[in-house]
Formats: C-alpha cells, structure tokens, sequence
C-alpha cells in the first residue's frame, strides 16, 4: 500500500529483552521493528539489527548470546515519542543473518507470543465432564501459563484430542462454540469473539485514516444454521436452530447479512450433521455460534492508517466518512504495526461487519 503523506510527529519504538531496555548502542542499529497481531495465529514480532556501520567489520549481534538467544523474552512498544504501549510479549524462536557481499550483514529476530507453546507436539488424549473452558485452563497450565478462561456453559460428555497440536485443537474447540484462544503476556485468555465490543477508537480519511478497501458480498451468507445430531445417551433427536435475530450484536448497521441475502436471494440453511453433540444446549451453542460466524463475514476489509497501539486484534473500531453503507463499525482479526525510519509508524489492520 503505497504511502504519500508525511507521518505522525516523532513516531517512536522501544525493545525490551528480559525485562530490559536494550542499550541506545543497539538501538540505533534497528532498521525496522514489524508485529503481526492476530486472533488466528500466534502474535509474530521481528525486528531487524544492521550488525555493523562498515562491510569489513566483524558483526557484534549473531554471536551475542546474552542478548539474542533463543527463549529471551522480548516486549516491543511503539507509539509517539514519549508515549509508548506495549504490542507484544513474546519469546525469541529464530535467528535469522543476512550475509549479501553488496551490502553490511543484517539480522532479524524473530519470535512469537506464548501461545506458540501450544505448538509444541501432538497429542491424543480424552477429557471426560469437561467444559471447554475447563479443558483450556488445563491445557494452559501444562504450557506453564496462568489461564483467564471465561466460562462456556455446558459440561462436555466425551471430547477427543486425536493427534492435534494444543493449538489445533483448542482453537477447534473454540471455533464450534465461537470462542479465541488470545494471551496477555503469561495468561492465556480463552473468550467469546469480541464483535459485540464499543469502538476503542474512531478512524476517518481526516483523522489518521490513510486507505480502506472494503468488500460486501452475501455469497457465503446464510439465513438459518441447523445442528443435528443423536443423542446416544437419552436415545433420541438433538436439533439446534439459529437464524436473524441471533446476531450477537448489529455493530451499527441497518440490516444483518442473513437479512440482505434473503431479501436479495431467498432462504438459505446450513446443516451441521458430522459434529458430536450431546446434549440440547451443546446444539443450541454451535448453531448461533456458526450463524455469527458467517453473518460476520457479511463486509471484509483492510485499510492502512498512521500508527495506532490501540488497533488490536480482537477489538472493535470504526470507520467514518466513507458513508452509510460502510461507515461502521468493525471487528479487527488481525493489524500490523511496523516502524521504519523511512515511512516512520503505520499500521496495517484486517476487519470485519456483519450488517451494513
């Protein structure tokens, strides 16, 4: 995304490691400081250090053991000069030299927040009279991590870990039931998805907005998500329902997804039969939790803005003066945030609506 005005005043970047601000000596070596926040993903930070002021010199970073080792925990803040917020909490997993002969050597670190220990292996494994959000604060404490699990309602008969990474299958569990598997430095936090959230802040072409690209399409749209299943146990029928009406939340606009697409095209109902369920309000649960998912999906866009620690993944902002159809508000999955001496702080965010 091209950029041709001139920046914020005196953007600014801090690099923590272990706890410490590195020294204004490396400092002033970093060219360029990226971290790619997501709600799918582990968070990534990389920052890349030029590792000497002349082609000759011996490199002092590739071999500093102390300061890049893998495992060292990193804390990177941005923001204007004198006010900084931290964007991540992560552990170094990668070192990453450049040796060209036309240019000085250069390294990136990179890492990623804690939720990359949940990557760590397969596993197979039941949990018997579990809540989802039970089996979460256990899986977060075997990763050596406090846990904030909000609760998920009902008990779990019998639910299978088949050869999944933690990360594979935690998300899975959270996506039936609409959950995000998100962290905050040493606490894995297991939540409803946020979209129902007031705007943390409000963006526009005259206040920082630099480009939005949004799309509205109600080919993935569906006005009706049936579960059915069979319950083994009471040896009878299980059917969840949900439809318009059971957005989670509007987000501003005047009519939902599912409403346009009817409107437009008719009915259209999504049947979930190959998932497991046990009970009445398990059904209940993935059926609204699959009919928001896809209403959300109603407009995606992407936009670029000066740089903001306030656009997080996971949280609501608003885009204004780009009209009724939408101007709005919209849930971010996943933003950006790079600095570079050259373009100073931007921010790159990915979002979505569900009515316009």
């Amino acid at each position: 995304m091209p950029v041709s005005l001139s920046g914020p005043l005196v953007p600014c970047f801090d690099v923590l490691i272990n706890g410490s601000p590195v020294s204004a000596n490396v400092l002033r070596y970093i060219e360029e400081v990226v971290v790619d926040d997501s709600i799918d993903l582990p968070s990534m930070f990389v920052f890349t250090v030029t590792t000497s002021d002349a082609q000759d010199k011996e490199s002092p970073w590739v071999d500093d053991t102390d300061l890049f080792s893998l495992g060292n925990v990193v804390e990177i803040k941005m923001g204007g000069e004198g006010d900084l917020t931290k964007l991540i909490s992560g552990e170094i997993t990668a070192l990453e030299p450049e040796f060209v002969t036309s240019r000085i050597p250069l390294l990136r670190v990179r890492g990623y927040d804690r939720r990359h220990r949940l990557q760590r292996g397969r596993k197979t494994r039941t949990f018997l009279q579990k809540k989802d959000s039970d089996i979460a604060s256990q899986i977060g404490g075997e990763a050596g991590l406090s846990v904030d699990a909000s609760d998920s309602g009902p008990s779990l008969e019998y639910v299978l870990q088949a050869n999944q990474t933690d990360w594979e299958f935690l998300c899975g569990r959270g996506r039936l039931i609409r959950y995000e598997v998100a962290v905050d430095d040493k606490t894995l936090l297991f939540r409803p998805a946020g979209n129902d959230q007031s705007e943390v802040l409000t963006l526009d072409m005259n206040n920082g907005l630099l480009e939005f690209y949004p799309r509205l399409a109600v080919a993935g749209q569906r006005t009706e998500v049936k579960v059915q299943s069979w319950s083994v146990k009471d040896k009878k029928a299980i059917l969840g329902d949900s439809a318009a009406g059971d957005e989670v939340s509007s987000m501003g606009g005047q009519a939902s997804g599912a409403a346009l697409a009817k409107d437009a095209f008719g009915d259209a109902i999504d049947v979930i039969s190959h998932q497991p369920v046990g009970a009445q309000a398990e059904a209940d649960q993935i059926a609204k939790a699959r009919f928001n998912d896809l209403v959300l999906e109603l407009i995606s866009g992407d936009g670029l803005c000066w740089g903001r620690a306030d656009i997080r993944a996971g949280k609501v902002i608003k885009i204004d003066g780009i009209g009724r159809r939408f101007g709005g508000s919209y849930y971010v999955t996943s933003a950006i945030h790079r600095y570079t001496p050259a373009n100073g702080y931007l921010t790159e965010f990915v979002v979505r609506r569900n009515a316009s």
